[in-house]
């Protein structure tokens, strides 16, 4: 009777603490990120009555008596599956398609591992979480290369840093024209003498904005042959030229020129200009008219406007000046063992002895799933087998009350034989 009593006990004991995993994740049912748990049970040690024997002698073995003794806690499990993502309408919400988690720095070196992806920018720039832990990822140039840091080095072999825009991140330098492209048609039926022109802007090492001109005019002596001219004056160097088209309306000579552009502010403003005309032809227009686009590389210094980010983790910058740049990319740890995660509070995970060492990769490459922009992970809570297991769960505390109170009845009855 004492072991149906304290082995009851042990199921009391135990079911209560399932009870408080289930109220834990039911608590959490909307908790960004959240990873349920579950807990197992298996019996505790028994006690041997009699012991097996074996055939022998003309009789048959016997098997081993044994009366158990309760259970006891198996596991308390981490359920690491992925939640439903909710789309926010916030671009620095990322939600994880697949596994990893995210990175973030405790201010004091260590690194914790979360699904939650509830980020934003602080005052200074700086890429946090709701706890103002900062989100890592490596640095990128202009061409999307990995940095050693913020305007570092090339280093592909850079290791994740906090991530932040601040400083020459905020602005976009100016950058000087050194490539004009002219794309277009030249009327074929034009009269010789006709002139036809196109005005575009160029931009000198400071930014500074200057008018061009380029006039195309139809040869009087070769029938087909335009004549180009660079205006202003300020154009040095190669600053005419001729442009020579086969029967067929083919550009055939004069396809590129350089030119010196002097805004005479100082010497150190003239910009090289390469000029790129292999986009030009001759063909007879039906409105009589020649059209001409042109496409030059130079811009003016811009302020950072805008915030994107794509399904590979990377954050890029659109500034005022129409430039556009990579400026870093979130970084995703994998681990061979999720379930081994030690579990810190706010959504947030440590490194144990079980859980393997992360993994750092690149979103969508390798085994990291790619970054859903603009969402959040949900809890993987399911309340429908929530309330399930919370009745089963409620049953088996009530069973096991019942037989402490049925042994407390037996040993009455025991009590009242002296009587």
């Amino acid at each position: 009777m004492m072991r149906s009593m304290y082995a009851a006990v042990s199921g009391l004991r135990n079911h209560q603490t399932r009870m408080d995993v289930i109220g834990n994740n039911i608590a959490n049912v909307n908790t960004v990120g959240f990873k349920k748990s579950r807990v197992t049970f298996q019996d505790a040690f028994s006690q041997i009555l009699r012991g097996a024997s074996r055939p022998q002698q003309g009789r048959g073995g016997t098997n081993p008596m044994q009366v158990g003794l309760g259970m006891v806690l198996g596991t308390v499990d981490t359920i690491h599956t992925k939640g439903n993502s909710q789309s926010t309408g916030n671009m620095t919400d990322l939600a994880i398609d697949g596994e990893g988690y995210f990175m973030v720095n405790s201010g004091t070196g260590s690194l914790y591992y979360t699904r939650a992806g509830a980020f934003r920018f602080d005052s200074e720039g700086n890429f946090v979480n709701p706890s103002g832990l900062r989100v890592q990822g490596w640095y990128l140039d202009e061409q999307g290369n990995r940095l050693s840091g913020p305007g570092g080095s090339l280093d592909p072999t850079a290791a994740p840093s906090d991530l932040s825009v601040r400083g020459n991140l905020t602005k976009s330098p100016p950058k000087a024209t050194s490539s004009v492209c002219f794309t277009g048609n030249l009327h074929a039926d034009a009269a010789a003498g006709d002139s036809f022109t196109r005005n575009f802007t160029v931009y000198d090492k400071l930014g500074n904005p200057y008018s061009v001109t380029f006039e195309f005019t139809k040869s009087t002596t070769q029938v087909n042959q335009w004549e180009w001219r660079a205006l202003p004056a300020s154009q040095t160097g190669t600053a005419t030229g001729t442009l020579e088209f086969d029967a067929d309306g083919n550009l055939v000579s004069g396809g590129s020129a350089t030119l010196n552009f002097d805004p005479g502010t100082s010497a150190d403003a003239v910009c090289t200009q390469t000029i790129d005309f292999t986009g030009i032809t001759q063909y007879s227009d039906p409105k009589g008219e020649s059209i001409m686009a042109v496409v030059q590389d130079g811009y003016s210094f811009g302020d950072l406007e805008e915030l994107t980010v794509d399904a590979s983790g990377v954050v890029s910058g659109s500034y005022s000046n129409g430039v556009s740049r990579p400026l870093f990319q979130v970084a995703l740890a994998t681990f061979s063992n999720p379930a081994g995660l030690l579990g810190k509070g706010g959504s947030l995970y440590a490194v144990s002895n079980n859980s393997g060492e992360p993994q750092i990769e690149v979103p969508g490459k390798g085994k990291a799933g790619a970054i859903s922009p603009s969402s959040l992970e949900m809890s993987n809570v399911d309340l429908s087998e929530e309330f399930t297991d919370m009745i089963v769960t409620q049953r088996g505390f009530q069973a096991n009350s019942r037989v402490i109170t049925v042994s407390d009845e037996l040993l009455q009855e025991l009590v009242n034989l002296k009587r």
